[in-house]
């Protein structure tokens, strides 16, 4: 195992506390904290120490993809780390937005070849599932509510506008794709006077706070409305969200470990000041109720629990090493990548063993052994999802 250091995206919407307490470093943050990188992804790859310099661990699987990936890696993913995994925390919302599955993020990829940078919904050819687990409390919108409570909630404000909307929802699951394309193409002009309409109504409740909180950071937004056919989900630390192809969220605000497909293409509905492609979106969105949003661990061995997912792209393990389980060993395929959460971790894969503080994390290859830990504290492990 190397130490790996990943690098910190600033994005206007991270906080100025959670990464840097983490990683043990004054509070608050000169500046906001996104997200913390741990990959080979080419936008921000992480490094490793080589005789005194940093080496990008793009260049390092490049140069020996069959040590660092395995054979089976590189049989089904080609010669690049297929997952990601990072730290998130928000401190305000990101952005409605969905992503797509692999048929459509290669036709995408080749459609979109004649764009300028800006306006591309697809960056490169590759899907982007996501599974985020909570390390602190944390808000979220996951996926598509029944949408005869979602026909609720819109009649509750009594804004006569909205009726169309109504009606679509009150058709059941058929009507989601009408009610969205509604509100994801209202006349501009008419927009603020919408959303002021609905935050002005006397209404209480979670929704319409919900409406108020969002609408004050994105006034005129009808991603504001959209929201409210959504997942309104909160997370207590261990429990996680599935985000698949197709699938509408958006955090709202807290810290969780997250791991993805190596992509970066992302589709949004709203709430941000960047490219929104309806007609986009609703080809690749999937009108679907999500009745159950939640994931919650399940025990593998003695100090390890995971999240199962339907994806070959990676799996997520925490191990916990303490007084009543002061060793795990945890035989996993192809390429690894561990982050102490808390505690001191010791891990050793058979090239060496590194011991990491919270916020800190190390890489191993394929070709090394099953990871073995010590110590006393808490880490995630991220690999392919290949059995």
């Amino acid at each position: 195992m190397e130490l790996l250091h990943g690098p910190i995206r600033d994005y206007a919407w991270g906080s100025r506390s959670a990464i840097a307490e983490l990683q043990g470093r004054p509070v608050p943050s000169d500046g906001p904290e996104a997200e913390l990188w741990l990959g080979a992804h080419p936008g921000a790859p992480a490094t490793v120490e080589r005789g005194g310099e940093r080496a990008s661990l793009v260049d390092l699987v490049a140069a020996e993809p069959g040590h660092w990936l395995g054979a089976q890696v590189v049989d089904r993913f080609g010669a690049r780390l297929p997952f990601l995994l990072k730290v998130l925390a928000a401190d305000a919302p990101l952005s409605l937005q969905a992503h797509p599955d692999p048929e459509q993020a290669r036709a995408g990829y080749i459609a979109d070849g004649a764009r300028v940078q800006g306006r591309r919904n697809y960056v490169d050819p590759y899907h982007k599932p996501e599974l985020l687990v909570a390390i602190a409390p944390m808000e979220a919108l996951c996926g598509f509510r029944d949408p005869a409570d979602s026909a609720d909630v819109l009649a509750a404000f009594g804004v006569p506008a909205l009726e169309p909307v109504v009606a679509a929802l009150r058709t059941g699951p058929t009507g989601l794709r009408d009610a969205v394309r509604l509100l994801l193409t209202w006349p501009p002009a008419q927009r603020a006077g919408l959303v002021d309409a609905v935050v002005a109504a006397r209404v209480a409740g979670p929704d319409a706070e919900l409406a108020r909180s969002l609408a004050a950071g994105y006034p005129g937004d009808p991603g504001v409305l959209v929201a409210l056919l959504l997942n309104h989900v909160r997370l207590a630390p261990g429990e996680a969200i599935w985000m698949p192809a197709g699938n509408l969220h958006a955090y709202l605000r807290g810290t969780g470990v997250e791991i993805m497909a190596a992509s970066d293409n992302v589709l949004r509905g709203g709430l941000t000041p960047k490219h929104v492609d309806v007609d986009e979106l609703l080809r690749v969105l999937r009108f679907e109720v999500l009745t159950e949003p939640v994931v919650m661990a399940r025990p593998v061995a003695p100090g390890v629990v995971c999240w199962p997912v339907p994806v070959e792209d990676f799996a997520l393990h925490r191990v916990t090493v303490d007084a009543a389980t002061p060793e795990v060993r945890l035989p996993l395929p192809g390429p690894r990548v561990v982050l102490c959460r808390a505690g001191r971790v010791s891990v050793d894969d058979g090239t060496g063993l590194v011991t990491l503080a919270p916020g800190q994390a190390a890489v191993g290859p394929a070709a090394a052994g099953p990871l073995v830990f010590t110590g006393a504290g808490e880490a995630f492990v991220a690999t392919a999802g290949l059995r």
